[in-house]
């Protein structure tokens, strides 16, 4: 295993800059904030370890990228932030999330309910779910997991084109594999910053995916025509654990940061890092590095207790909403089921000793 650190100088200058005008607003915030960023640098840092690379094929070594720090996110000529027409975030899904559609409906509202609390400050809103055949895109069968998969690049020409006036982003959200382009075996996500779109699935999350026992193969892609979507009817759906809740609020959380103009993070253990494997991504922790979190605060203007709050109500909160969610849609079946939430607790324990810190 490989240690990445960085000197305190390095870490200081990455979250605090050396240009007058933004050392300047990073003293304008309030003293409990700047106390917590602070311990990016600190010696006596305890609640921000340092990146960890476990093999050749971890993003870092295999996709080599040069470090964001804070400065060059603000002065980012391409970067996007969300205006006062513009602060809504909406979820598209395509297909289903679950084998039934009650549990598919909840699932999408647990995510919209950690999204909201995630980008606090921002109000995000669920559009009506559509099946595969709707987007037009193309298909295949993946030659070495044998699973469905929809083309990503054409799920995002189908969101640009939904994508409303007030939105900020519109993301897809999906239980069916993606592929970028023929050559690739796959991709978890996919984000395009200049439109303000993603699609994002979660299908290798599910504990069975890489079991030879996994249901979801498909022996033979059977279709009349390009436009015959019928593979996809009743097509397979995993489990709904709460890893799988907590493996798609960590993708889906990534991928919209990207959007927002947060590059890959190599300053720190964060949400933000490269993956390049589920093992990788498992590593990865659902929170955000001090200098992640001043970059995506200063693009929303948001209060970091207050965010911290909504977190853990909504790891303590069992409904599948939060208040002050607005919808899109209705359901029909009013049945709510438990959220389960067993493996955020942890990560429950670790927002409350950051409250500490900035409440002390």
């Amino acid at each position: 295993m490989q240690t990445v650190r960085h000197s305190e100088q390095t870490l200081k200058t990455a979250l605090i800059s050396k240009n007058p005008t933004l050392v300047s607003q990073y003293e304008k915030l309030d003293a409990g904030e700047r106390r917590l960023l602070n311990k990016a640098f600190k010696a006596d840092n305890d609640l921000f370890g340092p990146i960890t690379l476990h093999s050749e094929s971890d993003w870092i070594i295999s996709h080599p990228e040069a470090p964001q720090d804070f400065e060059q996110f603000f002065s980012d000529p391409y970067r996007k932030a969300p205006s006062p027409e513009k602060r809504s975030i909406y979820i598209q899904c395509i297909g289903s999330l679950g084998n039934t559609r009650i549990i598919s409906d909840e699932y999408i509202k647990w995510l919209k309910g950690y999204c909201e609390a995630f980008f606090y400050g921002l109000t995000v809103k669920l559009l009506e779910p559509v099946p595969v055949s709707v987007t037009r895109c193309s298909f295949r069968v993946n030659d070495n997991t044998q699973n469905l998969q929809i083309h990503a690049g054409d799920i995002l020409r189908f969101l640009k084109k939904k994508k409303p006036g007030d939105a900020f982003c519109i993301v897809g959200i999906t239980m069916i594999d993606l592929y970028p382009r023929d050559s690739w075996n796959f991709v978890f996500g996919q984000a395009s910053l200049t439109d303000g779109v993603g699609i994002f699935s979660f299908a290798r999350y599910g504990s069975d995916f890489y079991s030879s026992r996994f249901e979801g193969k498909v022996n033979k892609l059977r279709r009349v025509s390009s436009s015959d979507y019928s593979v996809f009817d009743n097509y397979y759906t995993p489990e709904v654990t709460s890893v799988l809740l907590l493996r798609s609020c960590k993708t889906l959380t990534h991928e919209i940061g990207h959007i927002f103009g947060l590059r890959h993070c190599q300053w720190l253990a964060c949400l933000m890092q490269g993956s390049n494997h589920l093992e990788e991504a498992d590593r990865r922790p659902l929170n955000l590095c001090p200098i992640c979190l001043r970059k995506l605060q200063c693009a929303i203007g948001f209060n970091i207790i207050e965010r911290y709050q909504a977190l853990v109500r909504w790891i303590d909160d069992e409904s599948a909403d939060t208040p002050g969610v607005s919808t899109e849609h209705s359901c029909e079946d009013n049945v709510n089921l438990p959220k389960p939430v067993e493996a955020f607790k942890e990560w429950k324990e670790w927002i409350i000793k950051c409250l500490a810190v900035v409440q002390k």
